[in-house]
């Protein structure tokens, strides 16, 4: 989920004396991971670009030699038969050293590495059309060309890894507030990368089992049907609708210390008035990347609190509230955020390439890194997650006590886990929504570990200025022991009380509404 911190210090120090040194570009030339020049359609190809500059040798001849760049500018012919992902570091074992000056420093190499680790990005995945036929792609590089001509045919070798798993449709759902979660289901543009299999929304049990600590290694044969995970609130005056995209990894072309690890579980929470109508009034949004909680208003008497607002929600043609989710680690923004790379209106990813999903009912498949409108399904995430929390086995890992700020509802009696057990690159990063954070919050004490999502009346009050009446006690919420059901819009009799569910011991009681 958290990306590293930069290299600031190590470039200050070695900046100047790496980039006095730098050749000038006298070619580029163009390959493709593996060499065969044939994809079938939809599938997809690595291609390197590798630059070269010339130098001259002790002797005092010239000499080819390879060396440092990224940025080129691609295109495609004709446009519309391919997509290209946004650049990344070649992941391969690259077959051709970069030049190194015999007369280089210590801090000229030092300079080299890090450049070669951090910055250098040469490569982009080639993601065949539909349509067979020649696809030329031409990259420009500080004012030289090259290009090469890739061949999309049906009888091309086929790349794409078979998946063993699958799922039926789910069964009907009792929640009487799914409809209520179906109505909100968000628009979600999600970016595609150099492994567009681990950026595809899906289920945790992907591949058919409940551990956490084999779906890195399951990432391209688990099933890719999409699925988003939900969880709804109530008080007196407002509903709280939780989403929760899974992946299989997060995962970067320079993994280091902290930076990828084995699954990947962001979010987003919409506050929701009820206002006297079936479904209610959206108000605000709230979205998670990397402990970072980033809020959007669909109501402008929403104003700031702790949080500023990072602009207004943008809904999709069906009136649907829109997020963008980068490729890679998977933050959550709103569309229209300044981080966000997708343009709602043109429908484009103005990095490279993505998938837009939208709630149908039924978990579909993306044909490509590069799809539209793919449908996903709706799981509970009290059935599916919640439920497991008290068994043992190899799906969660990182027990706490939540001990909530504000003298809010606790959980006494038992330790809740904060992560979904994973080893593969850093151990038990991704956390369901109980184990969420907001670096501001909880740096200020005002949201502990878990509570910006097990209490979001309390949270949202604190991170914005609500409209009134707003009540911050709750006539639903599980995860804290509220299990009656309130005005939820999918039962016949929305008014009265219902369910026992599970017994949870209330630590405290809410404090009534926010002043």
């Amino acid at each position: 989920m958290k990306r590293a911190a930069g290299l600031v210090m190590l470039f200050c120090w070695v900046g100047v004396s790496g980039l006095t040194a730098k050749v000038a570009v006298s070619e580029i030339t163009l390959r493709t991971v593996p060499q065969e020049l044939r994809v079938r359609p939809t599938e997809s190809i690595v291609i390197q670009m590798k630059a070269y500059g010339e130098v001259t040798d002790r002797a005092g001849q010239p000499q080819r030699v390879r060396i440092r760049r990224s940025d080129a500018a691609y295109s495609l012919s004709p446009a519309t038969g391919a997509w290209l992902s946004r650049p990344f570091r070649f992941q391969g074992t690259d077959d051709e050293p970069f030049h190194a000056s015999d007369n280089a420093s210590l801090v000229d190499l030092i300079f080299d590495r890090v450049t070669d680790a951090t910055i250098i990005q040469d490569c982009v995945l080639f993601t065949a059309g539909q349509r067979t036929g020649d696809v030329t792609v031409t990259a420009t590089l500080e004012g030289k060309r090259a290009s090469l001509t890739i061949r999309i045919a049906g009888d091309a070798p086929s790349r794409r890894t078979p998946e063993t798993a699958s799922f039926a449709a789910e069964n009907a759902s009792t929640d009487p507030y799914r409809p209520l979660a179906e109505h909100y289901a968000p628009f979600i543009a999600q970016e595609t990368w150099f492994h567009p299999k681990a950026d595809y929304l899906t289920r945790f049990d992907f591949d058919k089992n409940w551990n956490g600590d084999d779906n890195w290694a399951n990432a391209d044969t688990g099933s890719s049907q999409a699925y988003v995970y939900y969880a709804v609130m109530e008080t007196e005056t407002h509903w709280f609708l939780i989403y929760n995209l899974f992946h299989p990894r997060d995962y970067s072309d320079k993994c280091v210390a902290g930076t990828c690890h084995e699954n990947d579980n962001e979010g987003l929470i919409l506050t929701v008035a009820k206002d006297g109508s079936r479904w209610g009034r959206l108000q605000a949004m709230e979205t998670l990347a990397h402990n970072n909680v980033y809020s959007y208003r669909a109501d402008r008497q929403v104003g700031t609190g702790v949080h500023n607002i990072d602009g207004e929600v943008q809904f999709s043609a069906d009136q649907r509230p829109a997020v963008y989710v980068e490729s890679g680690g998977h933050g959550i923004y709103g569309v229209g955020d300044t981080r966000a790379r997708y343009e709602l209106a043109a429908d484009r990813f103005v990095s490279g390439t993505g998938v837009t999903y939208r709630y149908k009912g039924k978990a579909e498949r993306a044909k490509h890194p590069n799809d539209r409108q793919v449908g996903y399904d709706l799981l509970s995430i009290r059935d599916q997650w919640w439920a497991r929390t008290n068994q043992s086995g190899r799906m969660f890992a990182a027990y706490f006590t939540y001990q909530p700020y504000g003298e809010r509802p606790g959980i006494a009696g038992r330790q809740i886990p904060g992560a979904f057990l994973g080893r593969e690159m850093g151990a038990n990063m991704a956390k369901p929504f109980w184990g969420w954070h907001d670096d501001m919050t909880r740096r200020k004490k005002m949201l502990a570990t878990g509570q910006w999502a097990l209490d979001p009346a309390y949270s949202v009050s604190r991170t914005l200025t609500m409209p009134q009446p707003f009540a911050v006690d709750y006539i639903h919420n599980p995860y804290l022991g509220f299990d009656r059901v309130g005005q939820a819009p999918g039962r016949e009799d929305a008014s009265s009380g219902g369910g026992t569910g599970e017994e949870v011991v209330i630590t405290a009681r809410s404090t009534g509404r926010a002043a």
